[in-house]
């Protein structure tokens, strides 16, 4: 049986938008990282930048490998997992009509995510005693 991989991806925007980039971890559950990359975006929004997060880790892992997404930005977990069944059926719109935002970067992760076994799991940002994970990649981002 493979082990599940364990990784957090996070994104940030110093302004909205602004300059930004994203980082991703991988490590243990006790925390201890095993491997990580972050790049920059130029300009651009903190929603970018964490959807981007997840779309690179998401290549950098092999498709059959179990992975649990530890991500701190719930618009990057919800566009993914909740929304975007309603707006593919609408046409690429959101309830209220509008076109949807970062649509490209949605597909693309969509497209990852097809046949892979994937946990997300929300984990609140910039804690005392937050998620060790989240934190490098928080870190690393910034």
């Amino acid at each position: 049986m493979v082990e599940k991989i364990i990784a957090a991806c996070d994104g940030a925007s110093k302004g909205n938008p602004g300059p930004a980039a994203w980082a991703w971890v991988i490590g243990r559950a006790d925390g201890a990282i095993e491997r990580w990359e972050a790049g920059p975006l130029g300009r651009a929004t903190n929603n970018v930048a964490e959807l981007t997060a997840l779309e690179r880790l998401l290549e950098e892992l092999d498709p059959a490998v179990p992975v649990e997404v530890r991500m701190d930005s719930q618009y990057a977990m919800k566009a993914v997992t909740t929304w975007l069944p309603g707006w593919r059926r609408k046409g690429w719109k959101t309830s209220s009509g509008s076109p949807v935002a970062n649509k490209d970067l949605v597909v693309r992760i969509d497209a990852l995510l097809t046949g892979r076994d994937v946990d997300f799991v929300y984990v609140p940002a910039h804690q005392v005693d937050g998620d060790p994970l989240n934190d490098a990649a928080d870190r690393a981002a910034s």
